[in-house]
């Protein structure tokens, strides 16, 4: 039976058992994917997962997917052995199996700094060759001002030879750039629907407040939805660089730049939250300065705070290098014990894009990082990367330890013990701002900390 999503009703999906004549096609399985697949597959719905690398695939049907947590993997796993969850590379097989297909895969960055949707048109494509009337399409990832008008309903309508809100419905319902998120973040955070019509818009509200526990803000206007996203994105990034810039003054200034964010946060609560070693890439701001390029408008504030968030890597293996020279060591062979690299603290997150990059730093710069992260398992990771199975393991005779990522574990550090591993003298280089630079000069460690200008030695 044919189910035409455009004249869906609450009531429609009020239960498991109606949910279950329903199938979600997710296009696109890495992280906003799986969450998506998840999330739909907890609320009864059947779903077919597609991806383009087989290897993907492989992982779920195994339930060991990489950084999500095991209890999910685990339970997608026994969804495929249930029937309730289908694996496949064959976008247009999936599409036309699926009432609702939430399309997942992210524009890319080329190597000239360029957006590049090329994959997300050829996912478009195969979706319409695919598509069934009566069919719900909705866009979860973000894209500039315009796009999901001339780029995904053009792609979808040219390769069906249907009508966007008269033979299928379509919407954009973004989740803003993943790095950090979890699981719980995702559900349970505000999210934006928007449609060009009220068919499409009403369909889409009705399956995302089913599958999660967020308040929706809907709209008509697609293009201010996409505008809403990208601005919400920039102005985080914006305080962020800010706070980054008052930090690295402190630093030289000899002044503790958290005792300042306490002093004024009820005041200046944005700008002054505490600095984090957190990731600095954001497609959000990509998208907004190409855009303005095209309108030949040129934007500053937003420029300059992807530069200053840009160099937030190299001013952390500055900090290294210099921790190492108040020890007599150079960065060269130096041992560095790399604490954590989770995007998200206490959690199986992504690695923080920034991790690896300055994780490459070192390693050209002949250093010998090794890493420890509680939350990390081998299977997360590639053979080359030289994780530890324990806190010993990775401090054991080492130069230098780095907090990349502020776990609980790492807030109970117990120096005196450090002090028996490592190679003495050591440094300390908290980038998350987790542990008291008196208590580790106290101990005989040299202490660097990103906006902590109070170190003495």
């Amino acid at each position: 039976m044919s189910l035409n999503l455009l004249h869906i009703r609450p009531e429609d999906l009020d239960t498991n058992e109606k949910r279950a004549n329903y199938t979600v096609g997710v296009i696109g399985c890495r992280h906003l994917g799986i969450f998506h697949a998840w999330l739909s597959l907890g609320k009864g719905f059947k779903v077919y997962c597609v991806d383009a690398d087989r290897t993907v695939l492989n992982n779920i049907s195994k339930g060991k997917i990489p950084f999500i947590q095991n209890e999910i993997a685990l339970k997608m796993k026994n969804c495929i052995k249930s029937g309730t969850l289908n694996l496949t590379t064959d976008t247009k097989v999936a599409a036309s199996q699926s009432n609702i297909i939430i399309i997942t895969v992210p524009a890319e960055v080329d190597d000239k700094g360029k957006i590049d949707y090329l994959k997300v048109e050829n996912m478009c494509k195969q979706v319409g060759l695919g598509l069934r009337r009566g069919s719900l399409v909705i866009l979860a990832s973000p894209v500039g001002v315009g796009a999901t008008q001339s780029l995904i309903k053009e792609r979808l309508e040219n390769s069906s030879g249907l009508k966007c809100g008269v033979d299928f419905g379509l919407a954009y319902s973004p989740v803003k750039s993943l790095d950090g998120q979890t699981l719980e973040a995702i559900e349970k955070g505000e999210r934006i629907v928007a449609a060009f019509e009220k068919d499409s818009l009403n369909a889409a509200s009705i399956f995302i407040e089913n599958i999660v526990k967020c308040a929706i803000k809907k709209t008509l206007n697609v293009k201010v939805a996409e505008a809403a996203t990208i601005f919400e994105a920039i102005q985080n990034n914006v305080c962020t660089a800010l706070a980054r810039e008052f930090a690295v003054f402190c630093e030289k200034a000899g002044i503790d730049y958290m005792e300042v964010a306490k002093l004024l946060k009820r005041e200046l609560n944005t700008a002054f939250s505490a600095v984090h070693f957190d990731d600095t890439y954001c497609i959000e701001q990509i998208f907004f300065l190409e855009d303005s390029e095209n309108f030949n408008i040129k934007t500053r504030i937003p420029k300059a705070a992807y530069d200053v968030n840009g160099a937030v890597v190299k001013h952390a293996a500055n900090l290294i290098r210099d921790a190492l020279k108040s020890c007599s060591k150079t960065t060269r062979r130096a041992k560095i014990a790399i604490l954590g690299i989770t995007s998200s603290r206490n959690a199986k997150t992504a690695p923080k894009n920034a991790a690896t990059e300055l994780i490459r730093i070192l390693n050209s710069a002949g250093a010998r990082p090794s890493v420890y992260d509680p939350y990390v398992t081998v299977e997360d990771v590639h053979e080359n990367s030289n994780l530890k199975k324990s806190l010993v393991d990775v401090l054991e005779g080492a130069d230098c330890a780095v907090i990349l990522t502020g776990h609980d574990d790492f807030r109970r550090l117990n120096l005196k013990e450090m002090k028996v591993i490592m190679k003495m003298p050591a440094a300390i280089v908290d980038l998350e701002g987790i542990i008291e630079p008196f208590d580790v000069e106290k101990e005989g460690f040299i202490y660097r900390g990103l906006g902590r200008g109070v170190w003495t030695k």
